[in-house]
């Protein structure tokens, strides 16, 4: 850039006679060269003297001669208007080149007397004034048209040779541009600065009226600014002519060192910033006064802003010129008219978030944050906030930019406040202490995923020992000093912060809080605000308004009704505020909660919350009367406003939904453009803004917490304004990965996905996400598009990628679960049973494996197992395996098609060669062989067992041959370590028994049947894969592996009699007992031994139907006829086997006598239905008679059935309990009374007797315990019949039948025979029997009995503990049921005629019976311990008699 003060080259030249415009005094006007003869004939002459002469006349005219009126002074009008159109117009020849111009302009300057390079200046003005003229537009315009810039191209050749020849002066051009720049166009002058010219800096130091110069910059930059968009055929001259003039006038204004062409800076630099400023001033003045959207003005404020990029500074010289313009930009801002005080900011703040802040200011502030990093960001922050007077709105509103745009501000922004905190606490401060506050507040209006909510934020500063207060009681007095000042500008919900989450404060400055708190409750009523108003999950971090009580109470109930539905529990808010808030809880809660409406048949979860509280007491009587008479009138009458209110209701919530479709519409646009990346932040906070607005207030308060989400899957419900958000989102994330793989691949697209992800899984939105998820996974997957499946699989990659944010999924099932993290909750989604959903299965494995590994592909193993569940990993390898026979070979290479992501992206996507291509890949197969990951035998069978083979896409050939090769060639060789079982057909045998048990409770299915009496047959799916366990069985001959397995998982239960213990192993069992009716019945029995004698062992059998069968599986003393008719069936098949038959069989039954009675008396209950199977059998395996045993059991049913007709009885067989099981079977099965059987009682032995009597006994107590379905009370007396009249033949041969309760374990007695006939249930109630047949017991005979005292006072201890342990509540129940059992099934009354006898019958036994006294003494001190407990029990006065213990104290 030449130097415009140096003299120009030919300054000299051309010179010659030419006239002058003095005037002599005669008259005569003289020409120019005689007035400077005669000042040389004044003059000594000298070497070089005329030269300087010359050239200080040409300076002198240079500076003050006016070349316009010169020349037409001397040349006439016409000299006056010269113009190179003359030369270079239409009608001039189009050979006339420059040389030929410059020669007549030469000759022009010979002919006038003046200087070539004035002249050309002059001349060359004057044409670009033309061309700027000739656009003949009214409007005010800075842009050429096509024409007059291709005329002024060829004027712009002519003045580059008119400079290269020395024909032009820059200095005289400058002058002259100066003088008519109101006519030039601005583009004309960008021109001539780029082809050099004249340069701007020139142009603006070439006159020292920098207020014009400003002026006129000032106005075509707006100009400019307004019509870069007008036309796309200037649009690009138009961005490029802004730039430069940015860029040059950033150069001069904050380039440090001065212009080494030894132009003066400072009047450059002067103009340079005045323009930027002006520019600024403009725009920032503009948005405070309201722009409409493309209008002139918004044009200007948006084009200027968009020249705040690196891009647009990047050719300056040093880095560090764009960084001094940023900074004192940023300063600008935030200093521009600082009218508002801090009070102003206090009350207005919250209308300065990010989603409320002007668009085009934000993206200002975007702007600037690219070229300074946060830490100079921050640290400027505060430079300025220290040392100017700032605009507040300004200056927020750049803050919730900042945490909201910069991924590392939150975390700097709350270092930045505690260190502003703990200077305003050192030294006081009390600038320090409103700017920590105002920003502090600023940032957690954005949300807890940003910054921590206020109250958060809050009581982490203050509420703890370590706050910034807790130094001494000037920090103390300080603080409240602060927010005491702030009460009357605060919002209300700043004021409940404080109030419900004071500051921690000493016990000796407690007045300081109380003075706080009264004057903050004050300020609430003048603000017409209740504490006791607020809502139960009112979020005291919300900006905004507070509502009334009677629509928060609304909301409150929708939110616990929610609760609710997820927990099966009232929410403890609500528990909460029945105690602690009982005015708003009765007020306003309990009336949104019993609105009258007509109610559903099946009680949904508001009704339900309704019962419970009613059950709780926490709703008033009165008030729930009147909702029931309201409610059962509703459905008679509708309000005619109903239907409007509805439609109203639509569309309050229409509008919102359509601001966020735009949103999302917008985020997309921001997504598919690459350049548009440093807005993603940006666009997705209005995202967030406009969920807000829909979902309505909610709990976002971090402080409530949220460790474990609670779902339905079996009927996944979502409220329609739910449903309505969560598929604007999904859809959103769907056509935002489409549009983003279109131009990138997953591992260049940026952090759009991931931010997206943070934005979705709030706390109130990641439930109904995941309720959508699974609504659109698990029940309309094969129905999804290509690019939903793509979509939907990408989001959960990255839901699994935020796993340690994310709390548990708890799914509810009937069968207890624990809780799912979300990447397992996610891949159980994906359902198997059928071909459609198993392809559909494979297509999202697929497409999120791919998504994953393009996403990552040079990360580690550890990384991509946080991207993928290993769940979802396992179910892709299943499929694989299923469908393609070459997936079951080791892959031999990788393939060369590319990578699978790429493949899924095509318009057609081939799904099933993705899938191959995926598995032969070789990262892929690196990943599988981790032990995590890896399918293992167990998770083959548990997703084989979901498959359904009516509607599978395996042909039933083909399931078994994939079945066969899965078992035997796959898991059974292969080595533990790698999921195989080492080659033992018995371990696969017991893993297969194991998964298929919790397959049948619905432990790894959702699918389970409800019922809880389950078998095999609910399950759905598992019929082929049981087949393969018969195989398996068949050839293991013997069924010790299962027992092993039942064994082991009993073990494994809770133990205990309570009802939840009972039920889960009995439910346990129900499966055992199918699965063993379902397998060969040799695994009951066995194969017959080789030696002799040939006896099978069946010690496992009877081992379980000892400990476990008789428990639960039985009828009273007899297991089910099912499994009776098996266990035979084993017998006759090891019969069949051994070279002895009936021995074999003899054996057996002998020992079923000694370790297993219960089998025995099991075939006597089923006998007529068993008997002709057993004698078909027998024949078939053997000719001769039926075993011995097989002959006694016959007889021991037909001594049965003959003790009860009129022919005379049979003889009783041995041994006598299986008699007496076989009487009492018939006394049973015939319903009738047997008193007509005394003489036929009487005649049977004492121990027939006794055992007969102890089944009379386990009949009654199955009477309580397992009624009929009808005629309950009839089968219960008639129990009680039985057993007293054999009680009374007992007595009346006087038999001690005290024995029978007082049974052990010791050999050679019944004890150990009747112990195990007996359910375990049964012998431990039977201290109620004994008690219930308390008035048929012969008192005189008792007393004289030793064992009697000691029998009596063990029984109702035993008793009492049985009431207390709620044993006897089935027997309760029954008897509240039936007006005949009041007083034999009531346990308290029971209780009480117990203990009354026992008061009676002590004072009358003898002496020797008081032998063990710590029984007496512990029965003396029970009668005190339970008097209270009984007279509340029975709501009645107990008798004195009951109550006294006087009679005891008379023995020792």
């Amino acid at each position: 850039m030449s130097d415009p003060r140096a003299p120009d080259a030919a300054s000299g030249s051309g010179s010659g006679s030419v006239s002058g415009s003095g005037s002599g005094f005669g008259g005569r006007r003289r020409t120019w060269a005689e007035l400077l003869a005669g000042r040389v004939g004044r003059q000594l002459r000298g070497p070089g003297r005329e030269r300087e002469l010359r050239e200080s006349a040409t300076r002198l005219l240079e500076r003050h001669l006016s070349l316009k009126d010169l020349l037409v002074e001397v040349g006439g009008p016409a000299c006056g208007t010269l113009c190179l159109d003359q030369l270079m117009g239409p009608e001039a020849s189009a050979d006339l080149s420059s040389s030929f111009i410059g020669s007549a302009l030469r000759d022009q300057a010979s002919k006038l007397g003046v200087p070539v390079a004035v002249l050309s200046s002059r001349t060359v003005v004057s044409s670009i004034v033309q061309i700027c003229a000739s656009s003949g537009e009214p409007s005010r315009t800075v842009l050429l048209s096509a024409e007059q810039r291709k005329k002024l191209s060829s004027l712009l050749e002519v003045a580059q040779y008119f400079s290269a020849h020395g024909m032009f002066s820059r200095l005289s051009f400058c002058r002259e541009l100066h003088e008519v720049q109101s006519s030039l166009l601005l583009e004309a002058v960008w021109h001539l600065h780029a082809q050099n010219i004249v340069s701007l800096p020139e142009l603006w130091e070439s006159h020292a009226d920098t207020r014009s110069t400003v002026a006129w910059l000032f106005r075509d930059l707006c100009l400019l600014c307004e019509q870069m968009e007008a036309s796309t055929q200037h649009a690009d001259i138009a961005r490029t002519m802004l730039s430069d003039f940015v860029q040059l006038f950033v150069l001069r204004g904050f380039q440090k060192s001065s212009d080494p062409s030894g132009v003066e800076p400072a009047h450059g630099a002067q103009v340079a910033v005045t323009v930027l400023r002006r520019m600024l001033v403009f725009a920032l003045e503009a948005l405070a006064a309201g722009l409409q959207d493309e209008s002139p003005a918004y044009r200007t404020v948006k084009n200027w802003f968009g020249v705040f990029c690196g891009h647009t500074c990047g050719g300056t010289i040093s880095a560090d010129v764009p960084k001094r313009f940023f900074s004192h930009t940023l300063t600008q801002v935030l200093t521009h008219k600082p009218v508002l005080r801090v009070s102003d900011a206090v009350q207005m703040q919250r209308e300065w978030s990010f989603a409320k802040t002007h668009p085009l200011l934000t993206s200002l502030y975007r702007r600037l944050f690219t070229v300074l990093c946060p830490e100079e960001l921050l640290g400027h922050f505060q430079e300025v906030l220290d040392t100017h007077e700032v605009n507040w709105r300004h200056v927020l509103s750049c803050v919730s930019t900042l945490v909201i745009c910069v991924p590392e501000a939150p975390q700097l922004v709350k270092d930045w406040v505690a260190r502003r905190l703990a200077r305003a606490f050192e030294s006081c401060d009390l600038d320090s202490m409103v700017t920590a506050f105002l920003v502090a507040r600023q940032a957690a209006l954005e949300g807890p995923s940003v910054f921590p909510s206020y109250p958060d934020w809050f009581q982490a500063s203050f509420g703890s020992t370590r706050g910034f207060h807790s130094g001494s009681k000037k920090t103390l007095v300080f603080l409240f000093k602060f927010l005491s000042d702030l009460v009357p500008f605060e919002a209300p919900r700043y004021l409940q912060t404080h109030i419900l989450h004071p500051p921690l404060v000493p016990s000796k400055y407690r007045s300081l809080l109380t003075d706080y708190i009264t004057l903050a409750k004050t300020r609430l009523a003048d603000l017409k605000v209740s504490m006791e108003n607020m809502g139960l999950y009112e979020d005291l971090s919300s900006a905004r308004d507070i509502i009334e009580p009677d629509s928060q109470a609304q909301q409150d109930v929708e939110k616990a009704v929610t609760v609710f539905e997820h927990t099966g529990k009232i929410p403890v808010a609500v528990m909460e505020a029945s105690i602690f808030r009982r005015p708003y809880f009765v007020s306003h809660f309990l009336p949104a909660l019993l609105t009258p409406r007509v109610l559903p048949r099946t009680p949904d979860s508001r009704a339900a919350l309704i019962e419970s509280l009613r059950r709780a007491d926490k709703i008033p009587p009165s008030l729930y009367s009147t909702y029931c008479q309201a409610c059962s009138t509703a459905g008679e009458k509708k309000p005619e406003s109903a239907a409007p209110g509805r439609t109203a209701a639509a569309g309050c919530v229409e509008e919102p939904l359509g601001l966020l479709a735009a949103a999302l519409r917008e985020f997309r646009a921001t997504v598919a453009d690459p350049t548009q990346g440093d807005v993603l932040s940006a666009h997705l906070a209005l995202v967030s803004e406009r969920l807000s607005s829909v979902l309505g207030p909610g709990e976002e308060d971090s402080s409530l917490g949220l460790s474990r989400v609670q779902l339905s899957l079996r009927a996944p419900h979502l409220e329609q304004r739910e449903q309505e958000v969560a598929d604007l989102l999904l859809t959103s994330f769907c056509q935002n990965l489409m549009a983003a793989s279109s131009l990138a691949p997953a591992d260049r697209q940026g952090p759009w996905a991931v931010r997206f992800v943070t934005t979705v899984c709030g706390r109130r939105l990641l439930p109904v996400v995941l309720t959508r998820l699974g609504q659109l996974l698990r029940h309309q997957g094969p129905s999804l598009s290509a690019s939903h499946v793509l979509g939907l699989a990408a989001l959960v990659v990255h839901l699994s990628e935020s796993r340690s944010a994310l709390p548990d999924v708890h799914v509810a099932l009937p069968a207890p679960a624990e809780s799912l993290p979300v990447p397992e909750f996610l891949s159980s989604l994906l359902p198997l049973g059928t071909a459609e959903t198993s392809l559909f299965c494979l297509k999202f494995c697929t497409a999120a494996i791919s998504y994953a590994l393009c996403k990552s592909p040079a990360v580690s193993q550890e990384t991509l197992y946080s991207c993928l569940s290993p769940a979802l990993l396992k179910k892709f390898q299943f499929i694989l395996f299923r469908l393609f026979s070459e997936a079951r070979e080791p892959p031999s290479q990788e393939d060369a098609a590319g990578h699978p992501w790429r493949l899924l992206c095509l318009p057609s996507a081939a799904w099933q060669r993705a899938a191959l291509c995926l598995w032969k890949q070789r990262t892929f197969q690196e990943l599988l062989k981790e032990k995590e990951v890896h399918l293992t035998y167990r998770d083959w069978l548990q997703l084989e067992l979901e498959i359904q083979p009516e509607l599978d896409f395996l042909s039933d050939v083909e399931r078994w041959d994939f079945q066969h090769w899965a078992i035997r060639e796959h898991f059974l060789p292969a080595p533990s370590a790698a999921g195989g079982c080492d080659g033992e057909l018995q371990t696969a045998c017991s893993v297969l028994v194991d998964v298929l048990i919790d397959f049948c409770h619905g432990l790894r299915s959702y699918n389970c049947s409800e019922n809880s009496d389950l078998v095999l047959g609910s399950c759905t799916g598992n019929r082929d894969i049981f087949s393969r366990l018969q195989e398996m069985a068949a050839d293991l001959g013997q069924g010790h592996f299962l027992f092993r397995a039942f064994r082991a998982r009993l073990q494994a239960l809770a133990g205990g009699w309570d009802v939840a213990a009972r039920l889960r192993r009995q439910r346990e069992l129900l499966v055992y007992k199918r699965i063993l009716l379902g397998l060969p019945p040799s695994v009951l029995v066995g194969s017959p031994q080789a030696r002799e004698p040939a006896a099978p062992d069946c010690t496992d059998f009877f081992q379980l139907v000892n400990s476990e069968l008789r428990n639960f599986c039985s009828h009273g003393s007899a297991l089910t006829h099912d499994i009776t008719v098996h266990f035979f069936r084993g017998l006759f098949n090891a019969c069949s086997q051994s070279r002895n038959p009936a021995l074999t069989a003899d054996l057996i039954l002998s020992a079923c006598q000694t370790e297993c009675p219960t089998v025995l008396t099991s075939a006597l209950l089923w006998w007529p239905r068993l008997e002709p199977d057993l004698r078909g059998r027998w024949r078939s395996c053997c000719q001769g008679p039926p075993p011995q045993e097989l002959q006694r059991l016959g007889e021991a049913w037909q001594f049965g059935r003959s003790c009860l007709s009129a022919d005379s009885a049979s003889p009783a067989p041995g041994p006598a309990w299986l008699s007496a099981a076989a009487l009492h079977f018939a006394i049973q099965q015939a319903g009738t009374s047997i008193k007509s059987q005394r003489e036929t009682l009487d005649c049977q032995s004492e121990e027939l007797l006794l055992v007969l009597f102890f089944f009379s006994l386990t009949g009654l107590l199955s009477s309580y315990l397992a009624p009929h379905s009808r005629h309950q009370a009839v089968d219960s007396l008639e129990a009680l019949d039985v057993c007293a009249e054999i009680l009374g033949c007992l007595e009346r041969r006087k038999v001690s039948w005290l024995v029978l309760f007082q049974l052990t374990e010791t050999e050679g007695s019944l004890g150990p025979v009747l112990l195990r006939l007996a359910p375990d249930p049964y012998i431990r109630l039977l201290p109620f029997a004994f008690y219930s047949l308390l008035s048929y017991f012969d008192e005189d005979a008792l007393l004289r009995e030793d064992a009697f005292l000691h029998v009596a006072v063990d029984m109702y201890l035993k008793l009492i503990c049985l009431f207390m342990a709620g044993e006897t509540t089935a027997v309760s129940a029954l008897a509240a049921r039936n007006q005949d059992l009041r007083g034999q099934g009531d346990p308290v009354g029971l209780i009480t005629k117990a203990r009354r006898f026992l008061l009676q019958s002590i004072p009358r036994c003898p002496q020797k019976s008081f032998s063990n006294m710590a029984e007496i003494q512990t029965f003396k001190e029970n009668c005190q311990k339970q008097k209270e407990l009984l007279r509340g029990l029975c709501n009645k006065p107990i008798p004195n008699i009951i109550l006294s213990c006087e009679r005891l104290k008379a023995f020792p």
